[in-house]
């Protein structure tokens, strides 16, 4: 055997067992009761304010969902996002055009930092507000790993970078797996769009298109909010689940089976590809997508962490220290 063939499987092999040991270690110093101790009412004060945001504003519950799914994307779950630095902030980017929930996370910082100062991360309060979120419209509860700590800089070039509403499934198969996230999860995630609006930027091509891929009337339907030139009503709303758009339910895969997706990069979830039969089951299987859905938020909880020493406790979750 080639010497040289020899060392460079030996050199890959503990490369990998490396980085695997690695993962292992961040994931050993995270804990659900990470702050039992240093702030035992953490949980329940980021709790009652991210309940009583939702309960202002429903939407306020897919915002924030999106706003934790779009921070772990970029540099890992470390409330890079939040950031907002002029010169470097990523809420900014293209990707985040309609991003919000700033102002529940703000809110639940301060609520925190009242009575435990400088101890809880902005990237645990968004990990958990996400979560409270998805339970506070009816959907699953999970348990929040916690010992995040938050970064010190924005990415905004990475932030262009987050997946695109006009995506084929190709695409973002790649970009969730280049995050760890196999096809289950991935759909399993789209199944937050059972929550939320979208801008009629984001889908007027998908309307418009007279294709075989979107039902006709549902496509007339949203036409009448969302004029077909472009700079004509690009912010007007419509709800990504026409049936129940409050509601964290099974709806979304159900529209998706009916060509009733609103965004491109949800109907080619359903449209002859591999993922067509996660689609399928769970529009049939409530229970099924709910855990899968937790089970897909805890590991997207978990990218590119900074633990220990690396990162800080931000005092503020918009600002550096």
């Amino acid at each position: 055997m080639d010497p040289h063939h020899s060392l460079r499987t030996i050199f890959v092999f503990v490369t990998i067992l490396i980085l695997s040991l690695n993962n292992i270690e961040i994931k050993a110093q995270l804990s659900p009761t990470f702050y039992d101790t240093t702030c035992p009412n953490a949980l329940t004060t980021i709790r009652t304010s991210i309940r009583t945001a939702v309960s202002r504003q429903r939407r306020m519950a897919a915002l924030l969902i999106r706003l934790h799914f779009h921070d772990c994307f970029v540099q890992g779950c470390n409330a890079s996002i939040l950031l907002n630095d002029p010169a470097t902030t990523e809420r900014t980017a293209l990707s985040n055009t309609g991003v919000g929930g700033y102002e529940a996370i703000d809110a639940a910082k301060s609520a925190v930092e009242n009575i435990c100062p400088g101890i809880v991360s902005c990237a645990d309060i968004l990990a958990v507000a996400a979560r409270d979120a998805s339970v506070a419209v009816g959907g699953p509860s999970w348990s929040v790993r916690l010992g995040r700590r938050d970064s010190t800089r924005a990415n905004r070039a990475l932030a262009d970078g987050l997946p695109r509403a006009d995506q084929d499934l190709p695409s973002l198969i790649r970009d969730f797996d280049a995050k760890g996230l196999n096809e289950r999860d991935m759909v399993a995630l789209s199944g937050c769009h059972t929550i939320g609006q979208s801008r009629c930027v984001a889908f007027r091509a998908r309307i418009y298109s007279n294709a075989s891929d979107i039902d006709a009337n549902f496509a007339s339907t949203r036409r009448r909010n969302c004029p077909a030139n472009r700079g004509n009503g690009d912010g007007n709303l419509a709800p990504l689940d026409l049936v129940t758009p409050n509601s964290f339910d099974n709806n979304y895969f159900r529209n998706l089976v009916q060509r009733r997706g609103l965004l491109q990069s949800d109907q080619v979830l359903f449209n002859g590809g591999s993922t067509d039969s996660i689609v399928l089951e769970y529009s049939n299987n409530p229970r099924r997508f709910a855990s899968d859905f937790a089970a897909a938020m805890v590991k997207m909880g978990d990218i590119e962490l900074l633990t220990g020493a690396n990162g800080v406790i931000r005092t503020t979750c918009n600002a550096a220290n």
